[in-house]
């Protein structure tokens, strides 16, 4: 997994950068000092995510921290769009659909694309600001009256999602007047310098309904005893490989699969038979959504997960869905419900494109 990434992160974009470099210095039909000027300016965008990475934004200026954290996040997005587009025009000169002048100092092209490339990610970026509500109903004899919850996973504040945005989600919540608030991880990005300073666990303090949470991998990035303080501080009880009853519910929340120590689904039952009713509708908090038939022999009634993202934009959604049994939305296996959210935050760009933004309101009858 982590070669993949390094392939995804690292050496694949060097490579796109060098492919569209190319594309750049044949199309503009410029001199060629500003075509160099612009060929740097798009490889140190892509570098400006490192600093991300490496967490060099935590010794910079909190809005020069910001802006280097978007551009450099969201190069990577552009870049993808980019290759993909001069992919195909590369394979419409060499079928003979197009003419070779099409791509060669033609400053009608390079206009197209770059009208082009703004339309998509201002959509992109529209959508991903919409954030989807979707309604999801569950039935069991388990229940003695509706209940009504909000899901959500994914949250990944930090530079990008800022207090601001928070305030809008916790409004969003509120308004739904759930009985309880159920957060599948990643409520952090990668540094908690920016949680911190803005003191974003006011605003979860706000939320009318108790809330419960169990950790992501992006919590590990930020360093967990951190990220337990935080949760701690906005009022969330984190569920670490541990369980809460709350009425006809027990919440089962595991600890996230970067730590290789943490206890198995079934050991997590066993050491809890005194919590755990027959009776009790199991809810499972887990967010990374592997071997989801674990869920299903422990006789889980319905599991909630997050991390895919979906893919964040088309086509890495593709990406998603071929690694996991499922990437997004709901899933049955044998009595157990699931649920794979697509997040309710992002990581890096915020862009949707192909896939969304979402909030899961629940209403067990």
């Amino acid at each position: 997994m982590k070669i993949m990434w390094m392939l995804l992160f690292t050496i694949l974009p060097l490579l796109a950068i060098t492919y569209i470099s190319w594309h750049v210095w044949c199309l503009l039909p410029f001199s060629w000092i500003w075509k160099t000027l612009v060929i740097i300016l798009m490889t140190s965008s892509f570098l400006l995510m490192f600093a991300g990475i490496w967490r060099s934004t935590d010794q910079m200026p909190m809005p020069l921290a910001v802006s280097v954290y978007e551009i450099g996040t969201s190069s990577i997005f552009i870049l993808l769009y980019l290759f993909m587009l001069f992919l195909v025009l590369d394979l419409g000169r060499l079928f003979r659909i197009l003419p070779r002048t099409l791509l060669y100092n033609n400053g009608w092209t390079a206009g197209g694309i770059a009208v082009f490339m703004f339309c998509l990610f201002l959509y992109g970026h529209l959508h991903y600001k919409n954030k989807y509500r979707q309604e999801v109903t569950l039935t069991s004899e388990k229940i003695t009256k509706p209940i009504k919850l909000v899901m959500m996973s994914d949250l990944h504040l930090g530079y990008h999602n800022r207090r601001e945005e928070l305030r809008r989600w916790i409004d969003l919540i509120n308004a739904e007047q759930p009985d309880l608030v159920l957060i599948a991880g990643d409520i952090i990005d990668g540094s908690m310098r920016p949680l911190k300073e803005q003191k974003m666990y006011e605003e979860f303090q706000r939320i009318k309904a108790p809330v419960y949470a169990c950790l992501g991998n992006h919590e590990y990035y930020s360093g967990e005893p951190g990220a337990q303080q935080f949760y701690q501080d906005a009022g969330i009880h984190l569920l670490q490989d541990s369980v809460a009853v709350i009425g006809d519910l027990c919440i089962i929340g595991r600890d996230d699969r970067t730590n290789i120590h943490r206890k198995s689904l079934g050991k997590i039952i066993a050491e809890n038979t005194s919590l755990i009713s027959h009776s009790s509708f199991l809810i499972l908090l887990d967010h990374q959504p592997y071997h989801l038939e674990q869920a299903e022999r422990q006789h889980i009634d319905f599991q909630f997960s997050g991390h895919t993202h979906h893919g964040q934009v088309w086509p890495i959604s593709w990406i998603t869905e071929s690694i996991y049994e499922c990437a997004f939305g709901p899933y049955k296996k044998g009595h157990t419900d699931y649920y794979i959210s697509s997040g309710l935050g992002i990581w890096g760009g915020k862009f949707r494109i192909g896939t969304r933004s979402e909030y899961i309101v629940v209403t067990i009858k």
